[in-house]
C-alpha cells in the first residue's frame, strides 16, 4: 500500500518559516519524481515545484524559488519543502505527490497523492 503523509504545517506569522515534510512508503522512492502542490480556499490547485529522483528541482515560478526550497532524502524516503519569508497569500493546504516519470511542470498527472497539511500565515 502506497502512502504519502505530510507533516509540519501550522500557523505562522508573516515573515516566518515552516518546513513541511512528506514521508513516502510502498514505493521505490528513489525512482520517483516528488512534487509539492498547494490549494488555497476557493482557488485552484497550484503547482509549487518538483524534485527529480537525482535531486534536480524545478519550481513553478521565480517568486516561489526565492522563498521555497525543495529537497529530498532518498535514504529516509522523505521530501521536504522549506518555506521562508511566508506571506498571508501562502495560506493553503499543501500536498505532496509522486510519479514514476519526470514529466514537466505543466504535467499535473501523478501516481499518488498525500492528504495534505494546512499552512496558515497570519498578517
Amino acid at each position: 500500500q502506497v502512502r504519502l503523509v505530510e507533516s509540519g504545517g501550522g500557523l505562522v506569522q508573516a515573515g516566518g518559516s515552516l518546513r513541511l515534510s512528506c514521508a513516502a512508503s510502498g514505493i521505490t522512492f528513489g525512482s520517483y519524481t516528488m512534487a509539492w502542490f498547494r490549494q488555497a480556499p476557493g482557488k485552484e490547485r497550484e503547482f509549487v515545484g518538483f524534485i527529480t529522483w537525482d535531486g534536480r528541482v524545478i519550481y513553478w515560478d521565480d517568486s516561489l524559488q526565492d522563498r521555497f526550497t525543495i529537497s529530498r532524502d532518498n535514504a529516509k524516503n522523505t521530501v521536504d519543502l522549506q518555506m521562508d519569508f511566508l506571506k498571508p497569500e501562502d495560506t493553503a493546504v499543501y500536498r505532496c505527490a509522486a510519479r514514476s516519470w519526470q514529466g514537466t511542470p505543466l504535467d499535473t498527472s501523478y501516481n499518488y497523492w498525500g492528504q495534505g497539511t494546512q499552512v496558515t500565515v497570519s498578517s
